[in-house]
C-alpha cells in the first residue's frame, strides 16, 4: 500500500487512471463522496464485495475514509494486497481533506 495525498488522487481522478472507493458505510457515502467513487464498506463481506466491484487485481485502485483519524482505509488496503491487488493507494487524508480544499463533490 502506497499513501496519496489529495493533489495525486486528482490527478488520477482527471485522468481517469484509478478506481475510486470509499470504504465508509453507505450512510456516509450517500453523504457526500468524491467524483465517481464507488462504495465498498469495510465489512465482514469487504473481500467479495471488492473482487466484485474492482476485478481487475491490476489496475489502480484508491481507497479513502473520512480523515486521517479513520482506519477503515488501511485496513482495507491490507485485506485488498492479501487478495492479490498489487495497486493499492491509501488517500489518508479522506473525504473531508478533498472537501475542504473545495474540490468537486458528488452526493
Amino acid at each position: 500500500m502506497t499513501t496519496v495525498d489529495r493533489e495525486q488522487v486528482k490527478q488520477m481522478i482527471d485522468e481517469d487512471a484509478a478506481e475510486v472507493v470509499e470504504v465508509l458505510a453507505p450512510d456516509h457515502f450517500d453523504d457526500f463522496h468524491l467524483p465517481g467513487a464507488l462504495n465498498v464498506p469495510v465489512g465482514d463481506d469487504f473481500e467479495d464485495d471488492i473482487q466484485a466491484t474492482v476485478p481487475d487485481k491490476h489496475r489502480p485502485v484508491v481507497v479513502y475514509c473520512l480523515d486521517a483519524d479513520c482506519d477503515a482505509s488501511p485496513r482495507a488496503a491490507e485485506r485488498m494486497e492479501a487478495l492479490g491487488y498489487d495497486r493499492v493507494y491509501d488517500y489518508a487524508a479522506g473525504k473531508r481533506d478533498w472537501r475542504q480544499a473545495g474540490l468537486p463533490i458528488e452526493q
